[in-house]
């Protein structure tokens, strides 16, 4: 059983800067891809950045780009999700997310997601 636990999460102004982190157990981390999703008020759960299980290939939503990096440090199994230049309509509880089958250059952002993490709150007040 994997377990994913997300931190990082908090309140911030608009510009501010936030990293949140994943820690991943009970399975060799570097053998999974892996992805941020969020969860704003409302809204349906989307994609926000994914990363392939070496770190070699990302991807991100459009409206991240720029603003947010994923990495990952397989030797601390855990992957990290710098968010700068942070906007209101980045609120949302945010969640890791582990597949074996992902990778950003072969398959969806949806695809073969095989744990979710419960999530961290991001809120960004203007």
């Amino acid at each position: 059983q994997v377990q994913l636990v997300e931190s990082g999460g908090g309140l911030v102004q608009a510009g501010d800067s936030l990293r949140l982190s994943c820690a991943v157990s009970g399975r060799p981390f570097s053998s999974y891809g892996m992805r941020w999703f969020r969860q704003a008020p409302g809204k349906e759960r989307e994609f926000v950045a994914g990363i392939s299980f070496n770190g070699y290939n990302t991807d991100y939503t459009n409206s991240v780009k720029g603003r947010f990096t994923i990495s990952r440090d397989n030797a601390k199994n855990t992957v990290y999700l710098q968010m700068n230049s942070l906007k209101p309509e980045d609120t949302a509880v945010y969640y890791c997310a582990a597949g074996r089958a992902y990778d950003p250059n072969r398959v969806g952002r949806n695809y073969g997601i095989d744990y979710w993490g419960k999530g961290t709150l991001v809120t960004v007040s203007s």
